[in-house]
């Protein structure tokens, strides 16, 4: 079993990267919202240490900008803004959380996170963006994803006609994963294997959400 759950550090880049959210919004009117938190999940049976990078870094504070996570537990990384600026509104910064087993230096698996910072949340909320303003965005990421474009082509196309078969029965494991009782309830009819612990749902909860954006855009 130890050696199926070391399996994908044998492949550089392709362990799964759990956070949340996936998208930074600060608000220049909301002194608030220029402190945001990501959360970064472990949901392996072994222990990893990340790294935040930005493109940006000169605009933004990160707190623990490098650290570990145990086994199947979460950590809030604190990221400000530190150049609330009108030159800055609408530009978009992403920042790659790397992960990477305790004992070894290569990355197992990356995430990136977009940032973005609008002058007013009143003005962002009741609108709509349209088709022109997503090609813009793009447009202006095009340079800074060339590392990513070929697997996103890729899935765009295979996205476009709607959720896949394995999107939908991924999103019926993870409801029924949160039906079933949490690791220690005494009254439950439901054998005790098959009780999960809270970390384990909070995974199922947070791969749920997102696999609901998923089928939500296609």
């Amino acid at each position: 079993m130890q050696q199926q759950s070391r399996q994908p550090d044998l492949v550089e880049g392709s362990l799964p990267v759990f956070v949340f959210p996936t998208e930074l919004v600060f608000y220049a009117d909301e002194q608030a919202s220029h402190k945001q938190v990501l959360t970064l999940y472990n949901p392996y049976e072994f222990a990893l240490k990340f790294k935040v990078l930005c493109t940006a870094p000169n605009k933004y504070a990160v707190v623990d900008a490098t650290g570990a996570v145990k086994p199947q537990c979460c950590v809030d990384i604190v990221i400000r803004h530190r150049d609330v600026r009108a030159c800055h509104y609408g530009v978009i910064d992403k920042f790659r959380l790397q992960v990477s087993e305790q004992s070894q230096r290569k990355a197992l698996g990356r995430k990136e996170v977009m940032a973005t910072l609008l002058p007013s949340a009143a003005q962002e909320q009741p609108q709509v963006r349209p088709q022109e303003e997503e090609r813009r965005m793009k447009e202006q990421l095009a340079d800074r994803v060339f590392f990513e474009q070929t697997a996103f082509q890729t899935e765009s196309r295979t996205a476009s006609g709607g959720p896949s078969i394995l999107t939908v029965l991924l999103g019926l494991v993870c409801m029924a994963a949160l039906m079933l009782p949490t690791l220690g309830e005494q009254e439950s009819t439901v054998p005790v294997y098959l009780h999960l612990s809270v970390n384990k749902k909070l995974v199922a909860a947070y791969v749920l959400g997102l696999l609901t954006m998923v089928i939500l855009r296609t």
